[in-house]
């Protein structure tokens, strides 16, 4: 692959980016000339992800909501490539299994927020330091969930409704000099895109969407690289929905 011309230099580090979403948020983000330091818990998806993506992906193993992982890890990129201009917050799990309230165990519900909210304060932490000295952003991937009702998701609607809070307060603490925003996405074909091609969705669940079309990865990681670009440079503290209009339709009751 050839390489591509850096983006004045410039580095993100893009958590949960072995597959998905991550996947495609730091893909777009090099297709633009970024430096990206893909993290992940999966050792070897990782490396090999960020294999093929070429010589502008580098990949560090990280559990982000451990801190001594996260000051390591953050240390690393910074011995790579000595500066930090943008962070994406995207590693997320859901509800284990999606338990009804009543089999919901607290270390369930402990860990879904460790990681979820837990691990983007922790980034947040010991990023904040290099993101000032470049005027940086910080993306967080919350959630539509914290805007509707559906039942058994109380740990992940809870985490990441405090993510986008947490959004507001990073917003106000670390400007002007860093811009903190989020980014909701609501139904998600959050496949790689080979598997998008092999197995397309149906008629039946396009449908159900406004204009029939279902939200893709590269909707969500198009808008994450306008966040991170001059072309944003006065949006802090916002939310973006990104569910082609579904939010308020999306009632389960």
């Amino acid at each position: 692959m050839e390489r591509a011309t850096p983006n004045n230099g410039k580095v993100a580090l893009v958590t949960g980016a072995a597959r998905g979403i991550g996947l495609g948020i730091a893909a777009w983000l090099i297709a633009e000339g970024w430096q990206v330091v893909l993290a992940d818990t999966d050792r070897v998806r990782g490396s090999k992800v960020a294999k093929a993506l070429g010589d502008n992906a580098w990949f560090v193993a990280m559990d982000i909501s451990q801190e001594s992982q996260v000051v390591v890890g953050v240390a690393e990129v910074l011995g790579q490539f000595g500066r930090l201009d943008a962070l994406i917050n995207n590693a997320a799990i859901a509800d284990p299994h999606n338990p009804p309230l009543e089999s919901l165990e607290l270390n369930q519900w402990n860990r879904v927020l460790a990681v979820n909210l837990s691990g983007p304060l922790l980034l947040a932490k010991y990023c904040a330091p290099y993101l000032r000295a470049h005027y940086g952003s910080i993306v967080n991937l919350t959630s539509t969930r914290t805007q509707q009702s559906e039942p058994n998701s109380e740990a992940y609607a809870a985490s990441k409704g405090g993510l986008l809070a947490l959004t507001h307060a990073l917003a106000a603490s670390l400007g002007p000099d860093v811009r903190v925003n989020a980014v909701s996405p609501g139904w998600i074909d959050a496949r790689d895109l080979a598997e998008r091609r092999t197995a397309p969705l149906s008629n039946l669940e396009h449908a159900q969407h406004p204009a029939g079309r279902v939200g893709t990865v590269e909707d969500v990681a198009g808008l994450v690289a306008w966040l991170l670009s001059g072309n944003a440079g006065f949006v802090t503290g916002q939310e973006f929905v990104v569910d082609g209009g579904m939010t308020r339709k999306m009632i389960y009751l």
